[in-house]
């Protein structure tokens, strides 16, 4: 969050692991957990953190348009989130100490209790930002009661927030943003292990400076981590500059078996890993957190905002909305951000069954089936006339696939075109799905082109098949 002169920052977390807790309004389980799941999932909670815990639970909190209190909701899956009620666990003071802006919350289950860390500022001093931790007294994070535990301690007495905790190798480590006195940046980010909810276990590593042109555009910021642990490496997300349309990802990995408090063992990516899309419409895309669907698929969390133009501070323009997506792998492992998917279904990939690595692939107006980018081969399954769907490329919104001649073409398209019709049937060749025009064809691929037709034998049906990922 740093779009003040004074100095600022925010987030965390890590996929599957966390925690969230109220002590407020009760909450649970919702009615509309059946629901599709779209984006944005909320709107107006930014900084989102989005796990799912130990009890079959997805939780999420995030920063209010008030910057004035706590919140949590719970849902049993993801998409019940949009409509869950929301606790509100604590509120800032009127007066004193945590009376100013409060920030970028995250809810960890720490040694059998609930704890909340969150920024908060003073009154009458906003943004003299620092990191808190509540604790919450009852095992239900819902209807237990919450109190102040402390500050965190941390080397300077300085701005700091969007810390985050991780476990990995049997330790228990602190991850956040910080102003090291000394250094002319807003924040910078660290590491330590963490000793006590408070306190930590040894003096930190300073794992990045922003000085990437990306990192200083309005604000020099690191800022928001969030941990992500795949593939033999551990990777940390984080948010860089301004928080309006300039907000972006970058990436730092370390080898799962290296020495995490070595500055050597870090790398950081050159360019941003995630940023503003004009083809999907969402601006100002970060302040990340991961978790995994009910399938176990990894999943980015995120925030961003439906419109380029921000009137006055973007701190306090109230539309950056909690957003979700699939997250895929490269060939080597590291994660592919793809882009902001924009509003609507969550995308899918498709694969035929006889092209493994290869996919549904739209560039311009031509469809046909190949390899990446991965933004080229996400398409939403748009809810269309009668129960069957529409096939919507991400970067081509208000279009979708349709049929011309036998062949499948990228147009615009509207819920209840015919040509851009299809329904969703069990795969014809006995896995995955097929895509049957209202014409009984079915959408395949030939010679990497993508038509529409019968599929009498093994062959044709194995490439009218795909595997959705």
């Amino acid at each position: 969050m740093t779009n003040f002169d004074p100095q600022p920052s925010r987030r965390i977390l890590l996929a599957g692991v966390g925690a969230l807790g109220l002590s407020g309004v009760a909450g649970g389980a919702q009615a509309a957990e059946a629901a599709p799941l779209l984006n944005p999932v909320v709107r107006q909670r930014a900084d989102a953190q989005v796990f799912k815990h130990t009890d079959g639970y997805y939780y999420l909190t995030g920063s209010v348009p008030e910057y004035d209190r706590l919140i949590v909701r719970r849902s049993r899956t993801l998409a019940g989130l949009a409509t869950a009620q929301e606790a509100v666990i604590w509120r800032r003071p009127t007066e004193g100490k945590l009376g100013g802006y409060i920030w970028a919350p995250e809810l960890h289950w720490i040694d059998g209790a609930w704890h909340m860390y969150f920024a908060a500022g003073d009154k009458g001093q906003p943004f003299r930002i620092r990191t808190y931790v509540l604790r919450c007294e009852g095992k239900d994070a819902l209807t237990g009661a919450w109190s102040l535990l402390g500050e965190v301690q941390t080397p300077w007495d300085s701005f700091n927030l969007d810390s985050t905790i991780f476990h990995h190798k049997g330790v228990r480590w602190f991850c956040w943003a910080q102003k090291e006195p000394g250094i002319e940046t807003n924040s910078n980010l660290y590491l330590a292990p963490l000793a006590t909810p408070l306190t930590l276990g040894r003096p930190p590593v300073r794992l990045t400076v922003p000085t990437l042109d990306w990192e200083v555009r309005g604000f020099k910021v690191a800022e928001a981590p969030a941990v992500l642990i795949r593939n033999g490496k551990v990777f940390i997300a984080y948010s860089a500059s301004a928080t309006d349309d300039r907000y972006c990802l970058g990436l730092l990995t370390a080898d799962a078996d290296a020495d995490l408090m070595a500055e050597s063992s870090w790398s950081k990516s050159p360019v941003p890993v995630f940023v503003s899309s004009e083809e999907t419409g969402v601006w100002g895309p970060g302040h990340n957190s991961f978790t995994v669907d009910e399938q176990g698929r990894d999943v980015l969390v995120f925030h961003g905002r439906d419109y380029k133009t921000i009137k006055g501070n973007p701190l306090f323009d109230p539309n950056r909305h909690t957003r979700v997506q699939r997250l895929y792998y490269r060939p080597d492992g590291t994660p592919d951000f793809g882009v902001p998917a924009g509003v609507g279904e969550i995308p899918d990939r498709f694969s035929p069954l006889d092209r493994p690595g290869a996919f549904l692939r739209v560039e311009g107006d031509v469809v046909s089936v190949g390899e990446g980018p991965l933004a080229a081969t996400q398409l939403r399954q748009k809810a269309g006339a009668g129960g069957l769907v529409v096939l919507e490329p991400i970067l081509r919104p208000g279009h979708g696939l349709k049929v011309e001649g036998g062949q499948a073409v990228i147009a615009p398209a509207r819920p209840g075109d015919k040509a851009a019709l299809f329904k969703r049937v069990k795969g014809v060749a006995g896995k995955g799905v097929s895509f049957q025009a209202l014409d009984g064809g079915y959408l395949a691929h030939r010679d990497g082109a993508v038509v529409v037709g019968p599929a009498r034998d093994a062959k044709a049906r194995a490439a009218a098949s795909f595997l959705v990922s």
